[in-house]
């Protein structure tokens, strides 16, 4: 098992860096086989850090992507119906001859519905991401990503799943896993998540990064970067983020702009080059000119 001294170095090795609270809080889910809640802003790293985990750690990474109106069908299993209606019309004759030997129709179907089991059978279930992740011979890592775009409904569902690690099906029973997954739950935090899911998991709230590791994601992901041209712009991206803007740029950006400065071969911030480039960090009309005044007053 991953020490906690660790969790920071191999997390590093797959071009994630972690402050304390993160590497502490994958370590307990390590050891404790507790799902982690993960909250905060858009773009600050909270799914990255699950396919950093997914690539050291060596799990199979499976992702349910969650959105309105989500349910088991589409996150649990489901039933090919087709196939059975493909294997009923195959096995249509030997049907007609077990069912030919009835007295009357009541015996007809009871013997029927002693069969039923086979078209409700394992070779017709449709495995969704959580029943795969529980049912995956290897350890994986099962991301549900931004929770928050589900329901309460979908969040039902997901308790017992999350707290023993098994999900029930009618027509076959409780289904355990085999390995406990690793799991992460996202969320932007643009609903509130029920208590009874809080409780079952560990909580860790991701914001922008302290400046200082802000400047080494970046110097890791780019580090043909001109020097001091990574911290240069950090700076100004934390004043950017203290503008009234109606979508405040995340660590995202910030490498999205590191990628955009590299290829234009930038070695400083100028009022020019923000203006030229400001589609990088702004991504509204009306954020535009004040991220531009910013650069002018700034770095003019």
């Amino acid at each position: 098992m991953i020490s906690e001294e660790k969790v920071k170095d191999f997390l590093q090795s797959s071009g994630y860096i972690a402050d304390d609270a993160i590497a502490t809080a994958v370590f307990l889910a390590l050891h404790m086989e507790k799902p982690i809640l993960i909250e905060g802003p858009p773009g600050v790293g909270k799914t990255g850090l699950a396919k950093a985990l997914s690539s050291c750690l060596d799990f199979p990474l499976v992702r349910l992507q969650c959105y309105e109106g989500i349910d088991e069908g589409k996150a649990l299993y489901d039933w090919e119906y087709g196939k059975q209606l493909l294997y009923t019309q195959l096995l249509r004759t030997q049907l007609d001859n077990y069912l030919s030997v009835s007295a009357d129709l009541r015996e007809a179907v009871e013997r029927l519905s002693a069969e039923e089991s086979m078209f409700f059978s394992q070779n017709f279930l449709v495995q969704r991401p959580i029943l795969r992740s529980f049912l995956s011979e290897k350890r994986s890592l099962l991301l549900i990503d931004e929770i928050d775009r589900s329901d309460d409904e979908f969040e039902a569902l997901l308790l017992e799943c999350l707290s023993d690690f098994q999900v029930s099906i009618p027509e076959l029973g409780v289904i355990a896993a085999k390995r406990k997954p690793l799991t992460i739950l996202t969320s932007n935090g643009t609903r509130m998540i029920s208590d009874a899911l809080r409780r079952r998991c560990l909580f860790l709230y991701i914001g922008y990064p302290e400046m200082e590791r802000e400047v080494a994601i970046v110097r890791l992901k780019f580090p043909d970067l001109v020097e001091g041209l990574a911290q240069q712009m950090v700076e100004f991206l934390r004043k950017v983020r203290e503008l009234n803007l109606r979508k405040a740029p995340s660590v995202s950006e910030t490498l999205d702009w590191a990628q955009v400065l590299s290829i234009l071969q930038v070695k400083q911030l100028t009022p020019a080059v923000v203006a030229n480039t400001v589609g990088t960090i702004a991504k509204h009309q009306t954020d535009l000119q004040k991220v531009v005044d910013l650069a002018a007053a700034e770095l003019g």
